[in-house]
C-alpha cells in the first residue's frame, strides 16, 4: 500500500498526466505521418507496377498469339502429312481454338462474378450504408424478413 505522504499533489498528478498526453498524441500523429507516406510510397509503386504489368501483358498477349498461329499452322502441316484434307485439318484446328475460348470465356465470367465483392455489399446493405435499387438483404440471402407481431387490440 502507497503510503500517503509520499504521493504528489494534484496538480503535479495533472501535469504529468497532461505531459503523457501531449506525447501520447505526439506520437500518434508522428505515426499517422509516417503511415500516410508508407501508404502515399506504396500506391506510387503499385501505380508504376501496373503500368508495367500492363505493357508486359501486350508484350504476352501478341507473342503468345503469334506462336499459337504459328502452333495452329504446324498442326495443319502435320496433319496433311498424315493424309488428312486441308478441310478436316482446318476444322480440328478451328474445333481447338473454340473450345480454349469457351473454356477461357467461362472462367473470366466466374472470375469477374467473384470480384463483385457481394459479401460486402451486403454487409453495407444491412448496415444502411449502401441500398442497391430494388433489392433487399434479406432477399439476397433468402433470410426471411424478421415479422414484427402486431400488437394486442
Amino acid at each position: 500500500m502507497p503510503d500517503p505522504e509520499k504521493a504528489p499533489d494534484l496538480t503535479e498528478s495533472l501535469r504529468q498526466v497532461a505531459t503523457a498526453g501531449r506525447e501520447a498524441f505526439g506520437a500518434s500523429k508522428d505515426t499517422g505521418r509516417a503511415l500516410r507516406r508508407l501508404v502515399s510510397a506504396d500506391l506510387a509503386l503499385a501505380r508504376s507496377a501496373l503500368g508495367r504489368g500492363l505493357a508486359w501483358t501486350g508484350v504476352a498477349v501478341v507473342f503468345g498469339a503469334s506462336s499459337w498461329l504459328l502452333l495452329t499452322g504446324a498442326l495443319i502441316a502435320l496433319l496433311q502429312r498424315f493424309g488428312w484434307s486441308w478441310l478436316q485439318s482446318l476444322s480440328l484446328a478451328a474445333f481447338v481454338s473454340v473450345a480454349v475460348t469457351g473454356l477461357a470465356i467461362w472462367r473470366v465470367m466466374y472470375f469477374f462474378d467473384n470480384a463483385g465483392l457481394h459479401a460486402t455489399r451486403r454487409q453495407l446493405t444491412r448496415l444502411g450504408w449502401f441500398d442497391e435499387p430494388g433489392k433487399d438483404a434479406a432477399e439476397e440471402d433468402d433470410i426471411p424478413a424478421p415479422s414484427i407481431p402486431e400488437p394486442p387490440r
